[in-house]
């Protein structure tokens, strides 16, 4: 990011300290949370591998994070890490098998889309452990009148969660920045054009595939079970499932995956619509908000393939050329 950029962060920053309330907070803290699980997508989704599958990766770091905790008394410091590890198991063993033998384009979307649903179906099969379809509560370890629990990642105080989750999106773009600055990206997209072509002047296409998902799905991992820490309840449709996933990519697309802040800006899109939406409408009409979603997915595709931030650069690249073009 920019200087501009910085100075803009600086100054959300401050946000909790001007006294906003717990509402908008709420609203601040969601948006980072989401903004940094929808930049873990476009690590590998802006290369052409498109997953319909993160929803699994989602639902693993937030469960797996929970349960070890209700269950164990895992503290989520040590939890966090083995939901991680279990994404990367799972990502290695469906990219691996796919990458290895050519499943590409939609072929390896219906994979992936397979996945968020078995690992949705597991949770609700496991309903004594899980809590099933009705979803399940983390332990509260705030009992006694005590403000925060650092062994069990809990705070009374939204301002806490806020800076946690300030920090973890300013790390999702400085990862998805890392990438983009190193030779994965340049293999990256030569491979998305050709593999053959790739593979026949040196390029390891299997492995290469193989490390984009896996960063893009431990980041994802960590994006659920820092979601789940902070809402403090979880169940099957709010952290996993189809619905979950095309969900993710929506947002991707209509904030514009090529470009840095694009997926962030997708988050603040689709959230204040739904949020919008909620309050204007309630729940008087059920599955409003995904039809909204579906058609303006549709139309990004059509006419707005590279995002709102994707189109605004492009607006301000091309009147910078005509301006030099005049200039000249």
């Amino acid at each position: 990011m920019n200087r501009p950029a910085w100075i803009a962060v600086a100054v959300f920053a401050l946000l909790p300290v001007a006294g906003i309330g717990n509402y908008y907070l709420h609203l601040a803290i969601t948006i980072m949370l989401w903004s940094f699980i929808y930049t873990s997508w476009s690590i590998m989704g802006r290369f052409g591998l498109v997953s319909f599958g993160h929803g699994a990766f989602l639902g693993i770091g937030a469960y797996v994070t929970t349960m070890l905790w209700n269950h164990y008394g895992v503290t989520p410091w040590l939890g966090i890490p083995l939901a991680i590890l279990l994404s990367l198991i799972v990502a290695v063993l469906i990219g691996y098998p796919c990458f290895r033998f050519r499943i590409t384009g939609h072929y390896f979307a219906l994979v992936t889309l397979a996945l968020t649903e078995v690992v949705r179906l597991i949770i609700v099969a496991l309903r004594d452990v899980t809590g099933g379809s009705l979803g399940v509560t983390p332990d509260i370890a705030l009992a006694g009148g005590r403000s925060f629990s650092l062994v069990a990642i809990q705070f009374a105080h939204k301002e806490v969660f806020f800076y946690i989750a300030l920090a973890f999106w300013l790390f999702g773009l400085y990862v998805w920045r890392r990438i983009d600055r190193s030779m994965m990206r340049y293999a990256m997209e030569a491979i998305s054009q050709e593999e053959d072509a790739s593979e026949s002047v040196g390029i390891k296409v299997t492995r290469t595939k193989l490390v984009i998902t896996m960063v893009s799905a431990a980041l994802t991992a960590l994006g659920g079970a820092l979601y789940g820490q902070y809402q403090l309840y979880i169940n099957p449709d709010t952290v996993s499932g189809v619905a979950l996933s095309l969900q993710i990519v929506f947002a991707v697309i209509a904030g514009g995956m090529y470009t840095q802040l694009g997926p962030t800006v997708g988050a603040v899109f689709t959230l204040l619509l739904a949020e919008g939406l909620r309050v204007a409408l309630g729940h008087e009409v059920h599955g409003l908000d995904s039809t909204i979603y579906g058609l303006m997915l549709v139309l990004f595709i059509i006419y707005m393939p590279s995002g709102i931030l994707g189109k605004v650069l492009e607006v301000r690249a091309r009147r910078a050329g005509v301006a030099g073009a005049v200039k000249a």
